[in-house]
């Protein structure tokens, strides 16, 4: 019933950009407090930002000034913007609804930063 769908990743120059989107259903959407986290090979998975119901944003210092991310709760759909990107940022990154003790994960998608 509840499901998190990420699409976006892929391959990507160093200095370019990618748009990650990630789209909800069976929850309501717009009560949850939404999140990307991404995990490399070897390294544990970090909180990359966060939005909540009420806009309110935080970043991780790895990417502030370079990622953005937003939401649109009419199509239940959180997005994260990254520009600038760089090889250190290759990773799979996967979306997070928290609300109180619920939390729902998505299965992820990788963005590879690679000439």
């Amino acid at each position: 019933q509840v499901q998190l769908v990420e699409s976006g990743g892929g391959l990507v120059q160093p200095g370019g950009s990618l748009r990650l989107s990630c789209v909800a259903s069976g929850f309501t959407f717009s009560s949850y407090d939404m999140s990307w986290y991404r995990q490399a090979p070897g390294k544990e998975r970090e909180l990359v930002a966060s939005i909540a119901p009420n806009d309110i944003r935080n970043y991780a210092d790895s990417v502030k000034g370079r990622f953005t991310i937003s939401r649109d709760n009419a199509k239940n759909t959180v997005y994260l913007q990254m520009n600038s990107l760089k090889p250190e940022d290759t990773a799979v990154y996967s979306c997070k609804a928290v609300r109180i003790f619920r939390y729902y994960w998505g299965q992820g998608t990788q963005v590879t930063v690679s000439s």
